[in-house]
């Protein structure tokens, strides 16, 4: 199983989760009692509860880059392209916005 924190403006929102059965994201408690907060995305609103998918989310995928991007990332990381989870940790560490991914080991 591989994880990767989800951070919204600096702030650790929540969890991405990559298993043999597919993708969970878990926003973090202390992250849905902070004042004034909103959700990573419109298609991932605030929640207790879990989400789950088969795929990856598509608000985690248009996070990863495109065209000769993705080449660079491809080849530099020897990453396939289909190793959707791989390339998000690789590439989405800083990324333009709010959201970013970091690593978890």
């Amino acid at each position: 199983m591989r994880k990767a924190k989800v951070y919204m403006h600096d702030h650790w929102a929540g969890t991405l989760f990559e298993s043999e059965e597919g993708f969970v994201f878990a926003y973090e408690e202390s992250f849905l009692q902070t004042a004034n907060i909103e959700a990573i995305s419109l298609t991932l609103p605030l929640s207790v509860e879990a989400y789950k998918s088969a795929t990856m989310f598509p608000f985690f995928d248009g996070l990863i880059p495109e065209g000769w991007l993705l080449d660079i990332a491809e080849k530099n990381w020897k990453i396939r392209e289909t190793d959707r989870m791989g390339l998000l940790m690789a590439c989405c560490k800083d990324c333009i916005g709010a959201v970013s991914i970091i690593a978890e080991v």
